[in-house]
């Protein structure tokens, strides 16, 4: 069985169909747990207190906006390779999920900046790469919604998001590539040197499992309604030719 079997629309709908219900179910049990855990079961860190629990909503917010459009940027090149409509599709349909996601992030960011830095916002390189990651997930939908044709349109995002591919990057390691600035480094590393203290890190794992299985739910369902959408656009215009 091939990979490509599923960028055909009815064998995709019948296989998330199947998978759908327990992937929600999994991230509901994720989030519960995580969320409960991290607010409830976890001590107040002593030195940011009670605010250090917004990390259980922000870190994976955060996690996903750029990790939402990486997909998508794999999802563009099978397109521009592969020309899979599934694929642009699934792209499209991801859009507004990371965007979401950007958003939460970066409120929830302010919230915990606050307190800790003395302001809302600051020009910091990682928030800064990350306003303009969200600013190219709002031209991307915008993009889509502008163009009548779904090739053309499929053909100018995927480039889109190829441009905006570097601000995903630089939003994940702008810490790394400049020294100054506000925002403190990786709270999660594979130097277990670096990460936060256990009792905070494995709630948050479970919160981040828990986000990323929601993500793909959405963009599961998103996409099916993509598809179906796509297919009722078709048939109109059958019907305005006949």
């Amino acid at each position: 069985m091939s990979l490509w079997e599923y960028a055909n629309p009815v064998k995709f709908i019948r296989t998330t169909d199947k998978v759908l219900p327990w992937i929600w179910a999994l991230a509901g049990v994720s989030l519960s747990v995580g969320l409960i855990w991290g607010f409830f079961f976890t001590p107040n860190d002593f030195r940011q207190g009670s605010t250090v629990k917004i990390i259980y909503i922000h870190v994976p917010s955060a996690l996903m906006a750029i990790n939402a459009w990486l997909m998508m940027l794999v999802a563009s090149l099978v397109w521009i390779v592969r020309r899979h409509h599934v694929s642009a599709l699934a792209a499209r349909a991801a859009a507004p999920v990371g965007a979401v996601m950007t958003v939460i992030a970066l409120a929830t960011g302010a919230f915990w900046g606050q307190p800790m830095w003395g302001t809302w916002w600051a020009w910091d390189p990682r928030l800064t790469s990350f306003l303009i990651l969200f600013l190219f997930y709002l031209g991307y939908m915008a993009l889509w919604e502008a163009i009548e044709n779904d090739d053309t349109a499929a053909d100018l995002t995927s480039i889109l998001c190829l441009v905006g591919s570097v601000f995903a990057i630089l939003s994940r390691y702008a810490v790394n590539f400049w020294n100054q600035g506000l925002h403190q480094g990786a709270t999660l590393s594979l130097d277990k040197e670096e990460n936060i203290s256990d009792v905070f890190w494995f709630p948050l794992l479970v919160c981040i499992a828990g986000f990323v299985l929601l993500f793909i739910a959405l963009v599961f369902l998103r996409t099916q309604t993509e598809i179906r959408a796509r297919r009722t656009r078709a048939l109109m215009a059958r019907e305005g030719q006949a």
